[in-house]
């Protein structure tokens, strides 16, 4: 199963791809992931990587895809892949279509969860985060027992400082400007899963399991 999971900050993607990798014993590959696993083993890809960086600079789309390419040659991905946070533009779909075309592979789909703008922003604004244990609490979808405690711990609940109306939709825009082109894209090669994220989280994911299975 070769696969790459798109969606909107906040539609649930971290979530969704633990199931999808449990129930296919696929790996979960990210970008941040690449270039982190990379610049600790000092690799060449690595320290170029790290130069770009180090200077606050985007790593260009080559030396991304070369990280990229170099991970899916790896033995765990010999049954397929999950991949998360890329591509992100039409040119790295481009790129990473090529590059599997030379390791005679291809996408068997694109996941895509959908979710509007409004809720994404209704589920950030309103989530909270234990500043003790790090457990997620969302004053509206799911409140812990008491306000402002956690549940587990007992600690201080708080609310991200990038968790903020602006914040949010600032992300959300810049979604929308450099990753939606991609459902066209995808959807015009045929291997789009549109999968409703509004839903709760154990549908959203019987949902997907479901199809890619039929796949």
């Amino acid at each position: 199963m070769r696969t790459i999971l798109l969606g909107p900050p906040g539609a649930g993607k971290g979530t969704q791809a633990e199931t999808i990798v449990n129930e296919f014993s696929i790996p979960h590959i990210s970008t941040g992931d690449i270039f982190r696993s990379n610049i600790k083993e000092g690799t060449t890809l690595g320290k170029k990587a790290k130069e770009y960086m180090d200077q606050g600079l985007l790593v260009p789309d080559e030396l991304t895809i070369e990280l990229v390419k170099d991970r899916l040659l790896q033995d765990d991905c010999k049954n397929g892949f999950l991949l998360d946070g890329f591509p992100r533009t039409i040119a790295q779909a481009d790129a990473l279509e090529d590059a599997l075309k030379s390791m005679n592979q291809s996408l068997d789909c694109v996941i895509n969860i959908v979710v509007s703008a409004e809720l994404l922003i209704e589920r950030a604004v309103g989530r909270r985060v234990c500043k003790d244990c790090g457990q997620t609490y969302h004053v509206k979808f799911n409140p812990s027992s008491k306000e402002g405690i956690c549940d587990k711990c007992g600690g201080e609940l708080l609310q991200r400082k990038d968790d903020t109306e602006e914040t949010v939709s600032k992300r959300i825009s810049v979604y929308q400007e450099q990753t939606e082109p991609l459902i066209e894209y995808y959807t015009n090669k045929g291997i789009i899963i549109n999968i409703d994220g509004e839903k709760p989280i154990d549908e959203v994911s019987r949902d997907i399991v479901a199809s890619l299975r039929s796949r």
